[in-house]
């Protein structure tokens, strides 16, 4: 196992991991500029969506996460769901800290701080798209940040199959506590899509494919060569999104840009909030850092599916609150690569155990 390490490490610095933070610029540039300049990329790209979800943005998720799923031996799974100390943070973070403290954080900036910007009326709206963020811990993009950090897969499966199983009865009585309606519902069929989509289909995919290789060709094959085959795979998902992301919401970028800015800023300073809390605990609790990444980044990410789709059902497509949640989708990448690349480089903080989780 110890000659892995140093093969590991130097495979975290390649080519494109290694000016990562230069490809997203460029990425979120193009995006906004085809946009802008084509837009019947975007209009042909939007009619592929269902429940909320984008086809083509669901396609280059998948193509992120499988890498990560081929990954996982399921005998793993079962040894993590005996290891409760990761599950206890993720759940803790994300039901009964973050929620409340997104609304704490967002109403003082967006009704105190910015209010000589933004109206009383817009500030209350801009929150109610903060707290529909921060009452949807992420579903998806946390298996690729969980895999840039080089986490646990299989525990990470499990946090995230817990997850999303505390949304279907949480979401809407925290959602509606915090923004005093009564009408909130949460929208199963975008749930489910999601679920299948970014859960099933890539974890069989892994399965069978991990399964087959190995019965015909042996682990050693599997793990020294085929493995290897994917090693950008994720990664050039991972940029491929952001243009598709940013060519949608650059209109939106464009043509409210102060308030792009202000919406952002509790956005963010959360984001490293709550990244810090599960990540700390974590640490306090001796966790090794496969498990304490992997923990900070789900509660620090959004479902930003559920949020944006959620908002347009409650406030019209046209509102603050939808346009929070966009803002939302906009930050969420350069801030989690932030994150990432903290986690990486506090990696020693951990202590580096055979038995994980205890």
């Amino acid at each position: 196992m110890s000659s892995k390490k140093p093969i590991q490490e130097k495979k975290g610095l390649g080519f494109f991991e290694k000016y990562l933070t230069l490809w997203v610029a460029v990425c979120i540039i193009a995006g906004v500029a085809i946009g802008q300049l084509i837009p019947a990329i975007p209009e042909t790209l939007s009619k592929f969506e269902y429940a909320n979800v984008s086809i083509p943005v669901a396609i280059l998720i998948w193509l992120m996460i499988y890498p990560m799923m081929l990954k996982i031996d399921f005998s793993s799974i079962v040894r993590a769901t005996k290891k409760p100390k990761g599950l206890i943070v993720t759940c803790v973070t994300n039901w009964l800290i973050k929620p409340f403290t997104m609304y704490l954080i967002a109403a003082f900036f967006l009704k105190v701080v910015f209010s000589r910007w933004i109206g009383s009326d817009l500030a209350t709206d801009y929150l109610a798209g903060a707290v529909l963020l921060g009452a949807a811990p992420c579903t998806a993009m946390v298996f690729v940040w969980s895999y840039l950090t080089k986490g646990d897969p299989a525990y990470t499966l499990v946090q995230v199959a817990v997850n999303d199983l505390i949304i279907l009865f949480a979401f809407t009585p925290i959602v509606a506590l915090l923004l005093g309606v009564s009408n909130v519902s949460v929208p199963y069929d975008t749930l489910v899509l999601s679920t299948i989509l970014f859960v099933v289909i890539p974890l069989a995919g892994g399965y069978l494919t991990r399964r087959n290789i190995i019965k015909h060709k042996g682990i050693e094959y599997f793990e020294n060569v085929f493995l290897k085959k994917f090693d950008n795979v994720t990664i050039v998902g991972l940029l491929l999104t952001l243009v598709i992301i940013f060519s949608f919401q650059g209109e939106i970028i464009l043509s409210n840009p102060l308030h792009i800015i202000l919406i952002a800023v509790p956005l963010i300073i959360q984001t490293f909030f709550i990244f810090f809390i599960a990540y700390g605990w974590a640490k306090i609790w001796k966790l090794p850092h496969d498990i304490a990444a992997p923990a900070g980044m789900i509660g620090a990410s959004n479902f930003f599916e559920l949020a944006v789709a959620v908002a347009i059902s409650l406030f019209g497509l046209e509102s603050g609150a939808a346009l929070a949640t966009v803002v939302g989708v906009l930050v969420e990448v350069p801030v989690m690569l932030t994150l990432v690349k903290i986690a990486n480089n506090t990696r020693h903080w951990f202590k580096q155990t055979d038995e994980r989780g205890i």
